[in-house]
């Protein structure tokens, strides 16, 4: 039996959580062809959203901290969309990282790792990918991350 989202985050100490629905007018995951693409998913930790502007208030390690938490909720979307297998992927082509960040915040990448370590951590080379890291002024519920990806499937069966 293949390895699972599940049983490789709890290795790391987390649990898989439910994945989240959609808020507004939109769907979580698109699937085109072997292409997944996930909706944006914030900072989420035990149901509470992760809240707070890094560099005002927020420290860059809470922030790399809440991009932990918001690549999870991807990860939730993506074994959702697939068989549950960590062998249901073929790479993560891209990671999209939003970051709520004061103005004078320039450490973006730092943050970002939060989420693109999480991804190698879970699913090794295949886990390598292109990225964006973006402060903006605010994110959906004030959350402090926001994160999207663009995900290579293995063919549906």
């Amino acid at each position: 039996m293949s390895e699972t989202f599940a049983s490789r985050l709890a290795a790391l100490g987390h649990s898989l959580p439910e994945p989240s629905a959609p808020v507004a007018n939109y769907v979580s995951t698109v699937r085109a062809g072997n292409l997944l693409i996930v909706s944006g998913q914030i900072s989420i930790r035990d149901d509470d959203v992760l809240t707070g502007v890094v560099g005002a208030g927020v420290s860059p390690e809470e922030g790399r901290r809440a991009a932990e938490y918001a690549a999870i909720g991807v990860i939730a979307q993506i074994a959702a969309a697939s068989d549950g297998s960590l062998a249901s992927v073929r790479r993560v082509a891209r990671l999209g990282v939003f970051i709520a960040s004061a103005p004078d915040f320039t450490d973006h990448s730092q943050v970002a790792n939060g989420a693109s370590d999480l991804f190698v951590h879970v699913l090794g080379e295949a886990g390598r990918h292109a990225r964006a890291a973006v402060g903006v002024a605010s994110l959906p519920a004030g959350a402090t991350v926001e994160v999207e990806a663009l995900v290579e499937l293995e063919p549906a069966a």
